[in-house]
Order: C-alpha cells, then sequence, then structure tokens
C-alpha cells in the first residue's frame, strides 16, 4: 500500500486517538496474507517518489502482488514539493506507479483520496478534493486498472451519517482526553479507530465487488 496519512500506520499508543485505514486492512484477510503498509503522512503522488519511498517498495515488490495506490490530499498543496495538477503531473504519476507495478508482474489497484468531513450549512457534503478523484477514475478506465473509489463511498458514509454522527470518526478531541492534544483537537480529515475501521469496510466491499481474484483472500471466503 503507498498513500498519505489516511492510509498510513500509526503509533498504537494510549495519547494517540489516529488510526489510518491502511493500518486495519490485515484484519480482514486471512493469516496467510502479508500486508506492507508503505503510506506516509504528509506525502504527494510527487514526494512519495521523489523521496525514494517508491524505489524501496519497488525493492520488496514480488510477482503476484497487490499494490493499493491512493493519493491526492496532499497533491492539492501549494508547495513545489508535493503539488500536482490533476491532468498533469498527478496522472502521470499515478500512470508511472501502475506501469512499474505490472513491469514487475505485480497487481495495481488505484484509489480515489477519501472525502474529508465538510457540510454546508444545509448537511450536505460537499467535495474537498476538486478534480483528482475524477482525474484518477479515468485513468483506472484508461489504463484497465481495478478502482476503488473511497472518494464516493467515504461522501456516501458522511451523508448517510450528518455533520453530527460522522464527528465521532474524526480526530475531535477535548481538552486534556488525550496527552498528545492537551487543548483538545478539531481535524475532520484524519481518522480515529472507529473512522478508520469505516473506511476499510469500504474498501474490503469495493474488493468484494469488483477484485475477485484478491477478494478470495478475504477472511471467510473459503
Amino acid at each position: 500500500m503507498i498513500g498519505d496519512s489516511t492510509m498510513a500506520d500509526k503509533p498504537v499508543i494510549p495519547e494517540n486517538p489516529e488510526r489510518g485505514w491502511g493500518q486495519l486492512l490485515p484484519l480482514y484477510f486471512e493469516a496467510s496474507v502479508t500486508i506492507d503498509n508503505h503510506a506516509v503522512n504528509g506525502r504527494s503522488s510527487k514526494s512519495f517518489r521523489d523521496e525514494g519511498r517508491w524505489d524501496v517498495v519497488l525493492q520488496r515488490m514480488k510477482e503476484g502482488d497487490w499494490v493499493i495506490i491512493q493519493f491526492g490530499h496532499n497533491d492539492e498543496k501549494p508547495d513545489q514539493a508535493r503539488h500536482t495538477d490533476p491532468y498533469g503531473t498527478y496522472t502521470a504519476n499515478l500512470k508511472q506507479y501502475v506501469q512499474d507495478t505490472r513491469d514487475r508482474g505485480a497487481y495495481p489497484i488505484l484509489a480515489t483520496p477519501v472525502e474529508r468531513r465538510k457540510f454546508d450549512d444545509n448537511g450536505k457534503v460537499l467535495p474537498t478534493h476538486g478534480d483528482y478523484p475524477q482525474a484518477v477514475r479515468d485513468l483506472a478506465k484508461q489504463l484497465d486498472v481495478p478502482l476503488l473509489d473511497m472518494t464516493r463511498r467515504s461522501r456516501e458514509l458522511l451523508t448517510r451519517l450528518g455533520p453530527d454522527q460522522s464527528q465521532r470518526l474524526f480526530i475531535w478531541t477535548k481538552p486534556g482526553e488525550y496527552t498528545r492534544f492537551p487543548d483538545g483537537n478539531r481535524d475532520d480529515t484524519h481518522f480515529n479507530a472507529l473512522g478508520a475501521t469505516r473506511i476499510c469496510d469500504l474498501a474490503v466491499e469495493d474488493i468484494q465487488a469488483h477484485i475477485l481474484q484478491l477478494a478470495t483472500l478475504l477472511k471467510g471466503k473459503h
């Protein structure tokens, strides 16, 4: 798995409530499956490669592996180290990840970025990722790559829960509740354990529906 903080493993310690959805994925697969989560906080499709992190993944990759590729949250950032254009450098970076994966006999999976918790005054979820999700959808279709449409699925989840209940999925804490956030915290991007689990549920549902070869490795599928 490669991606950003919404996917990345986080320290499982009492003072840290944050979890990435990729951190939960091993719980859904048979014990024979090894999941390497290489996602890192703050990375974009550009900076992940520029820092040499993709080279490490390629060194470990074996024929028959599956690689989930999810970027977007930080590609939107304005700084030169991370920024990409949805239908320019972003698409080019994702395409290269796909090609590199296929060159090694492994199977790429593209994923759109998870939605942020942002509602308008009428309780409607507002899109926060611009053209990036559609760029991933278009590329997946063009390259015939399986797609986990996490933007759409997470938006549907937030819509069902509404502004109040959806807050329970994110890092909203009270002062003194966690030593990491002594003054409390209001974060509508990053997930707590419940939120990461719900997002992981959505990813697994899409795997079951659309990636049947991988779905056979899920628990209870034998």
